[in-house]
């Protein structure tokens, strides 16, 4: 059984109550907080069976070194919301990801598990050598987040990319110098967005795994936001296509993978993206359909017809 994580400040901790008040294990309150805001979470722990003790400052203090807890500390269950990735992609037919690479900030962290909780995004993913773990301070500024969406920690994260584009997800980065924009550019339902450490951004192998990079206009004089906020303005975007597909009646996407128009295959010396979706979709290498293109010319039909692809 997992250690019982630290969760402290009004927030976060009536937020989990309200959630799951069975992984409450119990609820340290301080002793001099008697306004509003400590009998209200008195309340909500006795509505829920949950235990509550008053305690002095100085034991909530040790919980945390003395960090900003607001006068409330509680113990919960670390519960599991998907023991891999794999669990997390045999749970859903359209998943919806983000992946942070080298987000090493304990705040950002927790500022993008909440924005991806709100999004309905189906887990979060980042490198175990360059991210953040969940902490106290990731909890409190998550409000429940950290505990109701998946965080996956993977030890090679261009390996992670590959396994996800095997699953028909597209892999699709945030990046300011980018020429298309999001808005601009056709997204699929499953999609894992790639967002990189604010400054640095993503790493190459990471940068070079994607499907397809776009860039988020900016009006103003400022040149980059806060990862939390892309990462919000990405997923958000996803969130509004499928909910515009869905209302103007289109066919969603079958499992099998995104629904938009494949690539050209003679475009494959222009466009490396197609030459790996080919490759992807026949399950062939990447040379035997250069070479197809090279030996029969840049005609479509003719391309697919020696690739055994008519109808496609």
């Amino acid at each position: 059984m997992k250690k019982p994580r630290i969760v402290f400040g009004f927030h976060a901790v009536l937020a989990r109550l309200r959630a799951d008040p069975s992984s409450v294990l119990e609820i340290f309150l301080d002793e001099t907080r008697n306004d509003a805001r400590g009998k209200d979470l008195a309340g909500a722990a006795e509505r829920t069976g949950v235990r509550l003790m008053r305690v002095p400052t100085k034991r909530l203090d040790g919980f945390y070194g003395g960090g900003r807890h607001q006068g409330v500390v509680a113990r919960v269950a670390v519960k599991s919301l998907g023991e891999s990735l794999d669990d997390v992609l045999d749970a859903v037919e359209q998943p919806l990801l983000l992946v942070l690479d080298g987000v090493t900030d304990p705040h950002n962290l927790g500022a993008c598990l909440r924005v991806a909780n709100a999004a309905g995004a189906h887990a979060v993913i980042a490198p175990k050598d360059r991210a953040a773990g969940i902490t106290p301070a990731v909890s409190k500024v998550a409000s429940g987040a950290a505990e109701a969406t998946p965080y996956l920690m993977v030890t090679n994260l261009a390996r992670t990319l590959r396994e996800l584009k095997e699953r028909h997800v597209w892999i699709v980065g945030a990046e300011e110098r980018a020429p298309q924009s999001l808005y601009d550019a056709q997204l699929p339902d499953a999609i894992a967005w790639v967002l990189g450490a604010e400054g640095e951004g993503m790493r190459r192998l990471t940068r070079e795994n994607c499907d397809l990079l776009v860039s988020i206009p900016m009006g103003g004089e400022v040149e980059s936001l806060n990862v939390s906020v892309s990462a919000g303005v990405c997923l958000f975007e996803s969130v509004r296509r499928r909910t515009s597909a869905q209302r103007a009646g289109q066919t969603r996407m079958a499992k099998t993978g995104p629904a938009y128009t494949p690539p050209d295959p003679t475009l494959i010396e222009l466009k490396p993206e197609a030459l790996d979706y080919w490759a992807r979709t026949l399950e062939t290498k990447p040379d035997k359909i250069r070479k197809a293109v090279q030996k029969v010319g840049p005609v479509l039909e003719t391309v697919k017809k020696e690739l055994g692809i008519a109808g496609v």
